[in-house]
């Protein structure tokens, strides 16, 4: 028979297992009525989440501080280098620069520069002051093709869409138009003249890099790629007021070197004591850029705008087209960035809460 003492300690056992069975029981039942709860207001439980996002990827004074700086930035690049800036004079300057780096060989005029005709030759639609919008080998793009067959031909082919071209003779210093013929026939000779000797083709490319080189940075530039040909009149608009493939090409990359520099500096200020997750501040990095871009933009839209509406003729010179695009490409791959990080806050989030987890973890 059992003593006094095993039996104490049976009855101990079976209390603290019956003990343990009803805290098992009332911590699933708490549990279920957890989850039940989430279930019964998942919309709410999101809408908390969503709003745990905001609070932690908000910007703070010391954001607000690089949206500020990075602004004036933008605002300062934008009417110090406007388009019409940091230009040569004249065709004959850019011409002198380039002249110490170019081989004798490679001087000289191009055939797609000629606007002069010979008397025998009729309307041509071509003139000193249109030529640049209007010879296909002046575009920055399709005028390594066209503007190289031309050289290689001594021809000049249009912008249009019957592909004109015509004739060329050298004469002292100058090409002048000849007479007409046809695109095939400018490729025909090109062909011939590269199967004799194929260094010809290699000179041709370099005497073109060479041309569009110095005429760059001219006031009248090279057109917009491709714009070019699909409207000559807006792109001859935007070349007489300085908007042309240097102008955009540098204010994209000037606008992109700010923003790469603040994104840099913005990243030594990461605090994991303070800040916790790396994703969460790259995104008030990103609103930082988007925003100053956004505001920048804007506000040169709303200038130039007021001004030409003012009478203003030369205003359209102040217009930022390449900080426009990179502003663009900011609102879209940012966005989208901002939209990914909360969608991965969010669902992780809302798994953490139905697994009872206490801390939020991303």
């Amino acid at each position: 028979m059992m003593d006094l003492d095993e039996m104490k300690q049976r009855r101990m056992k079976v209390m603290n297992s019956a003990n343990k069975n009803l805290d098992d029981m009332q911590n699933i039942r708490l549990e279920t009525e957890r989850v039940s709860e989430i279930a019964r207001n998942p919309h709410r439980v999101l809408e908390d989440l969503e709003e745990m996002f905001e609070k932690q990827t908000g910007l703070g004074k010391v954001d607000m501080t690089f949206l500020f700086f990075a602004t004036a930035l933008q605002c300062v690049r934008q009417y110090w280098l406007s388009s019409d800036k940091l230009r040569f004079k004249s065709d004959q300057a850019a011409s002198k620069a380039m002249k110490p780096f170019t081989p004798i060989s490679l001087s000289g005029p191009v055939s797609y520069d000629a606007f002069k005709k010979d008397m025998f030759v009729g309307n041509t639609g071509i003139s000193g002051a249109n030529h640049r919008f209007t010879t296909l080998g002046h575009d920055p793009l399709l005028g390594w093709i066209f503007g190289t067959a031309n050289i290689l031909s001594d021809t000049i082919t249009k912008n249009n869409f019957m592909l004109e071209s015509y004739n060329t003779n050298l004469i002292g210093n100058e090409y002048k138009i000849s007479g007409i013929t046809h695109i095939i026939s400018v490729f025909e000779r090109s062909f011939h003249r590269i199967q004799a000797d194929i260094l010809d083709l290699v000179k041709a490319v370099l005497k073109h890099a060479i041309h569009l080189g110095s005429d760059a940075f001219t006031k009248m530039g090279l057109p917009i790629p491709i714009l070019n040909s699909i409207s000559p009149d807006l792109s001859a608009t935007l070349v007489k007021n300085s908007i042309d493939i240097y102008s955009v090409g540098r204010s994209m990359a000037l606008s992109s070197f700010i923003n790469a520099l603040i994104a840099a500096i913005h990243s030594l200020f990461y605090d994991e004591a303070i800040h916790h997750n790396l994703k969460l501040y790259e995104v008030k990095t990103r609103k930082i850029l988007m925003y100053s871009n956004v505001i920048a933009t804007s506000s040169n839209l709303i200038y130039v705008g007021l001004q030409t509406y003012l009478g203003d003729k030369t205003a359209l010179k102040k217009l930022d087209v390449g900080g426009l695009i990179i502003t663009i490409h900011r609102i879209i791959s940012d966005e989208a960035f901002i939209r990914q990080i909360k969608e991965e806050f969010v669902l992780n989030g809302f798994k953490n809460k139905v697994m009872g987890e206490r801390h939020l973890e991303f």
